[in-house]
């Protein structure tokens, strides 16, 4: 679109379907890979990919001619399909319904990619449903606890 000038950052955070530790270290750097230029090939900007084994989370610098729950429909569907039809996983690979979605102002930037950068340590401290919720508590989202990521054998929904 012409004259059209934004500055969207969103960094989105999803799970591997129950939580499960799946992403592997051996094929999480081609993961990362793939999924960026599946964002720069529909005109977005990857600021940084990140992901433990059970979930991933990315800084996008968005464009307005995409919304973001198409995106990530892309991102997932693609996903899993490279990572099923390479066998890059034991059994069926699915990505948890859903996503969070974070937006950060231009000044907010360095310190998000830093936060990405570092997964690893912060995980070595908290759990990724903590981190998830704080996430949420901190942008002042709505959620119901019942449909925060689950692992296979958690029924009970609390944080």
């Amino acid at each position: 679109m012409a004259n059209t000038y934004t500055q969207i950052h969103i960094q989105f955070v999803f799970a591997v379907k129950y939580r499960s530790a799946l992403i592997h270290r051996s094929w999480k750097d081609r993961l990362h890979r793939f999924i960026t230029a599946m964002v720069q090939k529909r005109g977005h900007k990857m600021l940084q990919i990140n992901s433990e084994p059970d979930h991933i989370h990315m800084l996008v610098g968005m464009r307005p001619h995409q919304d973001m729950s198409s995106l990530m429909q892309i991102i997932k569907s693609e996903s899993t399909l490279k990572i099923n039809d390479n066998k890059l996983c034991p059994g069926k690979f699915a990505w948890q319904e859903g996503f969070g979605a974070f937006s950060y102002s231009k000044k907010d930037v360095p310190n998000v990619i830093r936060y990405i950068q570092n997964q690893q340590k912060h995980h070595a401290k908290k759990t990724f449903r903590q981190e998830y919720v704080e996430l949420l508590e901190k942008f002042g989202v709505d959620y119901d606890p019942r449909y925060i990521f689950k692992t296979m054998y958690d029924d009970s929904a609390a944080p």
